[in-house]
């Protein structure tokens, strides 16, 4: 460890055990995230945190997290829950369990911390959770499972996390939000981290806080240099022969390739693979060892090209990835930045393609509105554009191609339904 980067993480409250660990991992310093949060958290105080993925976010939450659990009253005969991290995907909840553990290997004790996801077994973690547990990652839904099974003490939590926090507080985790919450001690910390923060969720944010700080680590995408976006117009029904010759002729060593549905993911990987390519698809329908065993073949390098639905854009940390392809765009401007986050990551430089359809413009246009920023369009030669957008496209603002609401979408509208009816007047004159 270089002196330099022991005295930075050192000005910053943090044991030298767990300086030792960051520089284990890489860290030579600090990064803005990490300078502008842990002081704050090592206070105690609520956060709410806003920085790009790839900005060492995770390690911004883990090492106050780990330093307070250390330094903090701890039972001896069991293991009381000290700290819940919540993510949106089982993915994620590996990474982030994963990176704790890595934190916390020169501590002079080392923290019991458990993996609470769904889509595998509960017995297992039912297992892991005997005698207790002093760190758990999970997802909502599996972490109330060990809950009912009374294997999960929520009411001893003393540190709640919400990573990638505008998930979390999304209507589609609302209920399970809610419940845990009910269930979790009045007198916590609590610490919200995410890359995007609208202004309604931000609302909700900072009324599950008490006396929040705000932080920011990073300008936003449109202004950071090492993410590259470009735009290359093409008809729809030619994209996936667009992407096998960029693939070819760009030399790319791997791809993320995003996409809208499972259907679209099963069926562009399956073109590539006809193709020659190593490619694999990522979607949520896949059994829980299928994913591992995929997103592990892709770190490791045995595939070239992933093809995933949105489940990938959240969770998924390649060292040096260099190109995301947006074959599909995203729902939303929110999406497309954490999409495209995937790449350019830890000073890494990389490359942001989106294919642009006639039908799809206003929607491309709408997501540079919201990043502030305009991505000139490209045209490939022999694969040029020659339909028109429909005369009856929607207006930019909604989903992309009118496709059908996605399971999320219909448990948004049924909340957002069910909260305007519960809001009504009830009897009387309105």
């Amino acid at each position: 460890m270089s002196s330099s980067s022991s005295s930075d993480y050192a000005a910053l409250g943090l044991r030298p055990e767990l300086q030792r660990a960051a520089a284990d991992l890489g860290y030579t310093a600090p990064t803005p995230i990490q300078a502008a949060a842990i002081p704050v958290a090592l206070q105690g105080r609520d956060l709410r945190g806003m920085a790009q993925t790839g900005s060492g976010k995770t390690a911004a939450f883990a090492l106050p997290l780990l330093q307070r659990w250390h330094e903090g009253p701890r039972h001896r005969s069991r293991r009381a829950l000290h700290s819940l991290v919540l993510v949106p995907t089982r993915e994620l909840a590996t990474q982030v369990a994963e990176h704790i553990a890595q934190l916390a290997v020169h501590l002079p004790e080392r923290p019991k911390v458990v993996r609470a996801i769904g889509g595998v077994s509960i017995n297992p973690q039912l297992m892991a959770l005997r005698g207790g547990a002093d760190i758990v990652v999970g997802t909502p839904g599996r972490v109330l499972d060990l809950a009912d099974h009374n294997a999960l003490r929520l009411q001893e939590c003393a540190l709640l996390v919400l990573d990638e926090a505008d998930r979390l507080l999304d209507l589609g985790f609302a209920d399970e939000l809610d419940q845990i919450l009910d269930a979790l001690p009045a007198q916590r910390q609590n610490l919200l981290f995410s890359a995007t923060f609208a202004p309604r969720t931000a609302q909700l944010a900072d009324a599950l806080l008490k006396d929040p700080v705000a932080v920011q680590g990073q300008a936003p995408t449109a202004e950071l240099p090492l993410i590259r976006q470009r735009a290359i117009e093409v008809d729809e029904g030619r994209r996936t022969g667009l992407l096998r010759h960029l693939i070819a002729q760009e030399g790319w060593r791997q791809v993320l390739v995003f996409v809208a549905t499972k259907h679209a993911c099963e069926t562009v990987a399956d073109k590539l693979r006809k193709a020659g390519l190593a490619a694999e698809p990522l979607h949520g329908v896949l059994g829980q060892g299928k994913r591992t065993q995929v997103l592990a073949d892709f770190k490791a390098g045995r595939l070239q090209v992933l093809v995933a639905t949105d489940l990938a854009a959240r969770g998924i940390d390649i060292a040096q990835l260099p190109v995301v392809v947006n074959h599909d765009l995203a729902r939303s401007a929110t999406d497309h930045v954490h999409r495209i986050g995937r790449t350019g990551r830890a000073g890494s430089a990389g490359v942001a393609l989106s294919f642009v359809s006639a039908a799809a413009e206003g929607h491309f246009r709408l997501i540079e509105k919201r990043q502030g920023l305009r991505v000139p369009r490209e045209r490939i030669a022999g694969f040029e554009p020659v339909q028109a957008a429909p005369a009856d496209a929607p207006a930019p603002g909604g989903g992309i191609k009118g496709k059908r609401p996605s399971k999320k979408d219909k448990l948004r509208a049924a909340a957002a339904a069910t909260a305007a009816a519960a809001a009504q007047p009830k009897g009387g004159k309105a």
